[in-house]
């Protein structure tokens, strides 16, 4: 890791951090443990001011908690599988984004009040799909649509005498826009009254300002992740070497 040469004070003038916010992030494991010196004061690297850079950039794109997870494995996996976890998080936020976009087309196709056209991506041109059809399309469990279902949310086109659903275009637009506004953080109350009111103007607009706002957000996501970008690969290579 280098000689020890910085303290607290300077730590956390480069990074932006508290004093107490750098002793709380190296508690938690952010921060490898320092280097003490015989009088007890803590002695830091350049490589620990790198990792609150990073920490900084991952806290944005994935959540605190998320971060410290990622972080203490990156510095103990080998390179090769360190830098797969990055990739995987690149990935993450670029399938977020795809979601929306597909709620968003699916929205279109609502307010256009399309009841027999196709979708495109995953759901492909059908009339209708099978409860484990759609499941697939959007990337959830069966057991998620059946729970939206009972909430109200989305309602399948006919249940048939043996218990099988199947799902229109309408439902199947709808179940996007949910996929979408729970990914965003959109509680089932929030997302049933915009749902529920996407036959009228004033819900289709809500539908698409939560849209936008959600893209805004993975936007700002994949910013911060590529910024903390040249501190996380010296990260991972420093650990490698280690």
């Amino acid at each position: 890791m280098g000689f020890a040469r910085l303290r607290t004070v300077d730590v956390a003038r480069a990074t932006g951090y508290s004093v107490q916010q750098v002793r709380d992030l190296e508690r938690l494991g952010v921060l490898p443990p320092a280097a003490r010196a015989e009088n007890g004061y803590r002695g830091y690297t350049d490589a620990h001011v790198r990792a609150l850079h990073v920490y900084r950039g991952l806290a944005v794109a994935v959540g605190p908690v998320e971060a410290r997870r990622l972080l203490a494995r990156l510095r103990t996996v080998p390179l090769e599988e360190a830098a797969a976890a990055v990739d995987v998080l690149h990935a993450g936020l670029a399938r977020e984004r795809d979601e929306v976009l597909a709620a968003e087309r699916a929205l279109e196709l609502v307010e256009a009040e399309v009841h027999r056209a196709g979708f495109d991506g995953e759901v492909g041109a059908v009339d209708s799909m099978t409860i484990a059809e759609l499941a697939q399309a959007l990337g959830v469990r069966p057991s998620a649509l059946r729970f939206w279902e009972e909430q109200g949310l989305v309602v399948p086109e006919r249940v048939t005498s043996r218990r099988a659903r199947r799902y229109g275009p309408a439902a199947i637009g709808a179940a996007r826009v949910v996929v979408a506004l729970r990914g965003a953080g959109h509680g089932i109350p929030a997302v049933r009254d915009i749902v529920a009111a996407l036959d009228g103007v004033e819900g289709r607009a809500e539908a698409r300002r939560a849209l936008t706002e959600r893209l805004e957000s993975i936007a700002v996501r994949s910013i911060a992740l590529l910024r903390a970008g040249a501190d996380l690969a010296a990260l991972i290579e420093d650990a490698a070497q280690d």
